[in-house]
């Protein structure tokens, strides 16, 4: 055996940024547990913290996926990729703060698409032309979104014409829903993972190689499970000290969860996409964007509104609120154009920077 090919890859630029950045774990928890530093210190420092954990897990779960084979190792991708931010949502349904949690869903998914491929557009744009991707993939994923976005209008709607009193209602229309967007996404993981997998594989084995897995089974599931706990921890501190920071420093709690805590938790996959557009892989790049905000839509949102049963002191709804349902139509359509062609470039990826900077401008003075 080539002992090279059994040991672990060199350490990339970004490996050590991640691993640096850990330091902040241990700051976050000084601040909040021996020191009057404030809210305002304690969320930036668990806000910076829970970005490398979330990095790590993503690495950990990537890396047992490798145990596992490719079809249970996508479905561990998938359940995984947005584990932070849905620990950070069940702190904050834990401490009922519904507007954050519904924010933060609103905010990864227009954030995954305008912000998160934008910016992989505008990247691989400086060094190509033009960047191709998988038409059929691409327009399968924009429907799907096109299907959250009727979840989230439909609710609304129904508020307008039912009144407040229909509040009942609402909850038990809210928890169908729910279970209709779970069962659309347990059926586009067979969709994805068993009978059209060809579509999305494109490009994405490259990187692997061909020899044994870099980390051993124990070793990343300890590293998965170890991040998630400190997650956890971090999430708890940053929804404690989330309402005070905001009000200090004169943001709402819809801004806060629609932009701060959505780029939070997703940072980890933002870079990811975006190298991945540099190296001219757009199908990974896309995957990744569009893939996460319909986890966050079809997955993420009803598994909390039934976890609100559980764990919060009220259940959740589905009712957004008209901006938060204006922003996500938005985004939704403007991906719907760029997957026609089954092409982009840096023009469009600097389109949807401009939209994503404008609605973040409107939910500011919201």
């Amino acid at each position: 055996m080539n002992p090279a090919a059994s040991s672990s890859p060199p350490p990339t630029w970004l490996d050590r940024v991640q691993f640096g950045a850990l330091v902040f774990v241990p700051v976050a928890l000084l601040l909040h547990y021996t020191t009057d530093a404030g809210p305002v210190l304690t969320f930036i420092a668990a806000a910076l913290a829970i970005v490398p954990l979330a990095g790590w897990m993503g690495r950990a779960t990537e890396r047992l996926a490798e145990h596992v084979g490719e079809g249970i190792g996508g479905l561990l991708n998938a359940t995984f990729g947005n584990a932070a931010e849905l620990i950070i949502a069940v702190f904050a349904l834990r401490a009922g703060l519904h507007d954050l949690v519904k924010a933060s869903l609103t905010g990864s998914i227009i954030g995954n698409i305008l912000l998160v491929f934008g910016l992989s557009a505008c990247t691989g744009g400086l060094r190509y032309r033009i960047l191709t991707f998988n038409r059929t993939a691409a327009s399968m994923g924009a429907s799907m979104l096109f299907l959250s976005t009727v979840a989230l209008v439909i609710p609304a709607v129904f508020h307008l014409l039912a009144g407040p009193d229909a509040a009942l209602s609402e909850h038990r229309m809210s928890l169908f829903i729910a279970v209709v967007l779970l069962v659309t996404y347990a059926l586009g993981l067979v969709f994805y993972l068993r009978t059209h997998s060809h579509l999305y594989t494109a490009g994405t084995h490259a990187d692997h190689g061909s020899g044994p897995p870099a980390w051993s089974a124990r070793r990343a599931l300890g590293v998965l499970v170890g991040c998630a706990v400190a997650v956890g921890v971090m999430s708890e501190m940053l929804v404690a000290s989330a309402e005070h920071a905001a009000q200090t420093v004169g943001m709402s709690e819809v801004f806060v969860g629609v932009i701060v805590v959505a780029i939070i938790g997703n940072a980890a996959e933002h870079s990811t996409a975006v190298l991945m557009a540099w190296k001219n892989k757009m199908d990974l790049s896309l995957n990744i964007a569009i893939g996460s905000s319909i986890q966050i839509a079809l997955f993420v949102a009803p598994l909390l509104v039934l976890l609100s049963y559980l764990v919060g002191p009220a259940p959740m709804d589905l009712r957004f609120t008209t901006m938060e349902i204006v922003a996500v139509a938005t985004s939704v359509g403007i991906i719907v154009i760029i997957s026609q062609d089954g092409e982009t470039h840096w023009m469009e990826g600097f389109q949807l920077l401009a939209i994503y900077t404008i609605l973040a401008v409107a939910f500011f003075f919201l």
